[in-house]
C-alpha cells in the first residue's frame, strides 16, 4: 500500500512540474557548468514569461 501511495505521489508531483526546477539545476550543472544557477523563483518567473510569450497549444 505504501509503495502505491509514494506512486501516487511521485505522479502528482512530476504532473505539476514539482520536480522541474531540480531537473533544469541538474541538467546546468551538467551540461552548462559556467553558467550562473538561477533561484527557484527567478526559473518560475522565466519559464511562465516564456508560456505567455510563447502560448503554442495549451488547453487553457
Amino acid at each position: 500500500m505504501l509503495a502505491l501511495l509514494s506512486s501516487v505521489k511521485w505522479y502528482f508531483c512530476e504532473l505539476m512540474g514539482d520536480h522541474d526546477y531540480k531537473k533544469y539545476v541538474a541538467h546546468l550543472k551538467a551540461h552548462h557548468p559556467e553558467e550562473a544557477v538561477p533561484s527557484e523563483r527567478e526559473y518560475w518567473r522565466a519559464r511562465y514569461a516564456e508560456q505567455d510569450a510563447n502560448p503554442g497549444t495549451r488547453c487553457c
